[in-house]
């Protein structure tokens, strides 16, 4: 790939944008995945997923932790909506079920991932390559104090249905996005706000009640790890010396979450403790 007088600078490491057909690349509208190895903190490597469907304007980010846990991140472009998905391994010596589910979702903003047509373009020059984010971006902690009604969901996205099939009774979101969605015209009737520590006085944290049949608010965290953030730009001169700008590239970025919610009893949260 070359712009008319100048070659792209050699980077080995960079997933590349198709911006050329190439055999068997997908066309307008399509789906495509790609699958990168990934650096975790602990020095670890995990495998993540990568799949973009241009054509339902969405992508979706899959990896396993160094926990076990299956972390899934599914942008909906068209609903402004994004899904995070954890299926964590449960404790079965402590009465807990094989694993576990939980579904966050928030408001998707403009600019925090790359497009899904962009995404579905995406190739790799190198697939041994272990990649590190470039940019670390900050922690967000974010209180879901909303339940969402898993039979009515599909208004605010259809790919809840799908990717929150396990977790149906463990949906969560914010009151601050909520407001966002009603204003775009979503039925309100699927939403219901939890209880809070104004409400119950004696609601504690998770990690520091003590008995485990009580109601606490749990704090799940996850990261993604590695995610295409940002599209580079290169430029190249014509022979009348006009320069333009084409895209070359992307930036990638790691970012983490964490979230706060209310259960019904710290059975649920046995993650949650003080160590």
């Amino acid at each position: 790939m070359r712009g008319p007088r100048r070659r792209l600078p050699a980077l080995p490491a960079l997933l590349w944008l198709a911006l050329a057909p190439l055999p068997g690349a997908p066309g307008p509208a399509a789906r495509a995945e790609l699958r990168v190895r990934v650096r975790l903190p602990g020095g670890q490597v995990t495998e993540e997923s990568l799949q973009a469907d241009s054509g339902s304007d969405c992508i979706s980010l899959e990896l396993r932790t160094a926990d076990g846990a299956l972390v899934t991140l599914t942008a909906d472009f068209r609903q402004e909506v994004k899904i995070f998905r954890a299926l964590i391994l449960g404790e079965l010596e402590r009465g807990q079920s094989q694993f576990q589910a939980l579904c966050f979702v928030t408001r998707l903003h403009r600019n925090e991932i790359i497009p899904s047509e962009s995404m579905a373009k995406l190739r790799q020059k190198n697939p041994r390559t272990v990649r590190q984010a470039e940019e670390v971006r900050g922690l967000e902690h974010l209180s879901m104090d909303v339940a969402v009604n898993f039979s009515k969901a599909a208004q605010l996205s259809s790919h809840i249905h799908n990717v929150c099939a396990e977790a149906k009774e463990a949906i969560y979101t914010r009151e601050d996005d909520v407001k966002f969605w009603l204003e775009k015209g979503v039925d309100g009737s699927m939403f219901e706000v939890l209880p809070q520590t104004s409400d119950l006085p004696d609601l504690q944290r998770c990690k520091l009640c003590a008995d485990r049949w009580k109601p606490c608010i749990c704090s799940y965290s996850l990261s993604i790890e590695w995610y295409p953030c940002m599209l580079k730009y290169c430029k190249s001169r014509d022979a009348g010396g006009k320069v333009s700008s084409y895209k070359c590239g992307i930036r990638s970025c790691q970012k983490g979450y964490t979230f706060d919610y209310y259960v019904p009893q710290k059975q649920l949260c046995l993650w949650d403790e003080e160590t």
